[in-house]
């Protein structure tokens, strides 16, 4: 890779591979001496949660997480990133969202896609709902706390 590098953004319904997109940030070039991955999974709450309902503002999820990804490989000199987040009802287990960041070294790696996570989960326009097993459907998950200290430390 040479010149800037631009990220690889995508909100999408469907499914991602994750070899798929590892091998797509790699295949031309040899400076890359580390890859991170991040795949979140949809959690079934100890078997209560069938599946969660993604929502997303189109548009301006996508404009966030770009933003957000050049801030990641500005700051860490990120060689690549690939930041793939998904909408609609994901059934437990399911992929929702993939990190993967390409940089010579691991922490570089390491710190790239921790920062976008970090940012994804405050700073993105996604809206989440448990929909239960028994068949209830929950109310949308605010924000937790946790996530903004997380977010707050990278200042």
């Amino acid at each position: 890779m040479t010149g800037v590098v631009e990220p690889h953004i995508r909100v999408q319904p469907g499914d991602f591979d994750l070899q798929t997109e590892v091998d797509r940030l790699t295949h031309d070039t040899r400076g890359v001496g580390a890859i991170v991955t991040f795949s979140g999974l949809c959690r079934d709450e100890g078997g209560t949660l069938a599946a969660l309902e993604l929502e997303h503002y189109p548009g301006m999820a996508e404009a966030e997480m770009t933003r957000i990804a050049r801030l990641a490989i500005e700051r860490f000199h990120l060689l690549g990133l690939t930041v793939i987040h998904r909408y609609g009802k994901i059934v437990a287990g399911a992929n929702i969202v993939l990190v993967v960041a390409a940089a010579p070294h691991r922490q570089a790696a390491f710190d790239g896609a921790n920062f976008v996570m970090d940012f994804l989960k405050t700073s993105a326009p996604f809206w989440k709902k448990e929909h239960g097993k028994d068949g209830a459907t929950g109310d949308w998950v605010t924000a937790k706390s946790a996530d903004d200290k997380a977010h707050d430390k990278w200042k």
